[in-house]
């Protein structure tokens, strides 16, 4: 709605314009001209006051007009762009994991930011550009009544800025592609530099990051000289255009004033209503420069809008589900490349209530099962079953209701303690320690500064690891899962909490746990080890029947005296 109001107070406005102009012949005619004169009787007050009251009123609509266009242009853009930022955001949520995978953050960062800005800008002179047709078909029939010469320049005119305007459009179109997707370059370097900084002053790689990120800075600025380049050699010709469109009338106008074939009053007319369409054709002439660029941009928008979101849940699990993974293949996806397979031809069942250690060298596949069983990715063959349920038909969404993972990259909101435990829903404060005791949270959180509503710093880098990782399976067990997924979550806690933490996990809780495991004490307390070698589960059983095993054993060697 806001769009069809801006574009009826556009054609209003082009209905005005040509009025005033009109009314400018009229009073030169009748009152300027026989007013200086010094001949007849002169003007009457009453036509002075009649031409002064025209020149109101069509001065009145102009102006509301503009307002009217102004004020629901604006309008529209800002609901456009807030309506394309809701919609990558929604998408951004939920799609999948590969998506994420195969995009860097800065280049998400700039489809919702300076994509979503070029993309609406060719919207605001839209509207007035729908009313210059409307305009320029009103003038050619004004200039017409005058005179059909003056109509003949006009039509000269129009079709040679239609000719340039469009001929500029597709040489910028390429050049404008390329700064666009530079935009979206310069982004990403940005964010991950920032998002690294940590890993940047500790390497010392200042000056490398810098030197890459000016660069790209440098590329994008060569494609935006090439854009403007190319707008410099256009602009002028078609800005100059209307005056010299204005200069011909002039000469025209003066010719058949000569001749007596139009009055002083309809050629000031001619004159008034060619540079009042200087302005119109100037705003066209920006619309057709930001086509190119707002096309490109609102592909890029597209691309990220065609993605495929994740499946929505089907439908929950009743009870304590079994986990069976069935004939599991996967392969992380590289374009262009045949990947190896991470998981091949992996089959195992884990029943309702288990506690089963997940064990493997580095590469062996442990935490790529981990995200199969969350739904963060679809599997390259075979099935992962809740309770008969193939996670991939309940989606990430509907899984996350069943299994609670805790990675070991642990993630905390630059929030208060309880609300990155909460994540805003209401939680009993009863629930809330009784959680915290589970984990050994309970005793640094009360020595906050705060307590639980201390805020933390951004991804709670104000905490220790071991804290952060306490923290996060609290929250995880917040959910009441059915399945608790620790993958390697207390590697960064002292090797006596986490057996405490542990314990207390299997103490409390009828729940599945399954533990991605590097350290003895931890193996030992699973009622089952699974081991994984080379994308299969290599033997199964207790840790003590798998000492049995030679890779075991010396896997289970080298953890001891790590330990030790």
């Amino acid at each position: 709605m806001p769009h069809i109001l801006a574009a009826m107070g556009a054609n209003v406005f082009a209905v005005a314009v040509v009025g005033f102009t009109i009314v400018i012949g009229r009073i030169t005619d009748e009152v300027i001209l026989p007013g200086l004169s010094g001949e007849g009787p002169g003007v009457s007050g009453r036509a002075v006051l009649s031409g002064m009251a025209a020149l109101g009123i069509v001065g009145l609509v102009r102006g509301l007009s503009i307002m009217v266009r102004r004020w629901f242009n604006m309008m529209a853009v800002a609901r456009t762009q807030r309506t394309w930022r809701q919609e990558l955001t929604d998408r951004y949520l939920d799609a999948p994991m590969t998506f994420h995978w195969a995009r860097p953050a800065g280049q998400l960062l700039a489809h919702a930011d300076s994509d979503v800005e070029v993309a609406t800008s060719m919207l605001m002179p839209l509207a007035f550009s729908f009313s210059v047709v409307a305009l320029i078909v009103v003038s050619l029939i004004s200039l017409w009544v005058v005179h059909p010469l003056f109509a003949l320049v006009a039509l000269i005119l129009f079709p040679t800025l239609a000719v340039l305007n469009r001929r500029f459009t597709k040489s910028i179109e390429e050049p404008a592609a390329r700064a666009q997707a530079e935009v979206g370059r310069v982004s990403s370097i940005a964010h991950e530099s920032l998002d690294g900084v940590l890993v940047v002053k500790t390497l010392g790689r200042q000056d490398q990051e810098v030197a890459r990120f000016a660069e790209a800075a440098a590329a994008l600025r060569a494609e935006r000289i090439a854009v403007g380049r190319l707008r410099a050699n256009y602009s002028p010709i078609i800005y100059s255009l209307p005056n010299l469109g204005i200069l011909t009338l002039l000469l025209v106008g003066t010719w058949l004033f000569d001749q007596g074939a139009v009055t002083l009053g309809e050629m000031v007319r001619a004159m008034a209503l060619f540079s009042i369409l200087s302005l119109p054709m100037e705003i066209l002439g920006f619309l057709f420069q930001m086509i190119p660029q707002s096309v490109v941009a609102q592909d890029r928008i597209d691309g990220v809008l065609a993605v495929d979101p994740e499946p929505k849940p089907k439908g929950g699990t009743v009870g304590l589900p079994t986990i069976d993974f069935v004939d599991l293949s996967f392969a992380y996806p590289v374009e262009g490349v045949q990947a190896p397979l991470v998981l091949e031809g992996l089959s195992v069942r884990i029943e309702p209530g288990e506690t089963v250690a997940l064990v493997g060298s580095t590469g062996s596949g442990k935490s790529t099962l981990v995200a199969l069983l969350a739904a963060l990715m679809p599997p390259s063959s075979g099935q992962v079953l809740l309770g008969g349920v193939d996670v991939q038909d309940l989606g990430s969404e509907g899984t996350a209701s069943v299994v609670a993972p805790v990675l070991q990259e642990t993630f905390l909101f630059a929030d208060s303690v309880r609300q990155n435990l909460t994540l805003g829903r209401h939680i009993p404060e009863g629930e809330l320690q009784r959680v915290l005791a589970l984990v050994a949270a309970e005793g640094f959180v009360a020595e906050m500064p705060q307590g639980i509503d201390t805020v933390v710093g951004e991804r709670g880098m104000t905490l220790s690891g071991g804290q952060r990782q306490r923290l996060a399976i609290a929250r995880a067990l917040l959910r009441r899962p059915q399945v608790l997924v620790l993958d390697d979550a207390t590697s960064a806690v002292d090797p006596t909490i986490e057996a405490a933490i542990l314990a207390n996990l299997r103490a409390h809780g009828d729940r599945t746990l399954l533990v991605v495991a590097h350290r003895l004490a931890t193996i030992r307390l699973a009622d089952r080890v699974l081991f994984l070698e080379g994308g299969r589960i290599a033997a199964h059983g207790t840790h003590e029947e798998l000492l049995a095993v030679p890779a075991y054993a010396a896997l289970a060697q080298a953890y001891e005296k790590a330990g030790s």
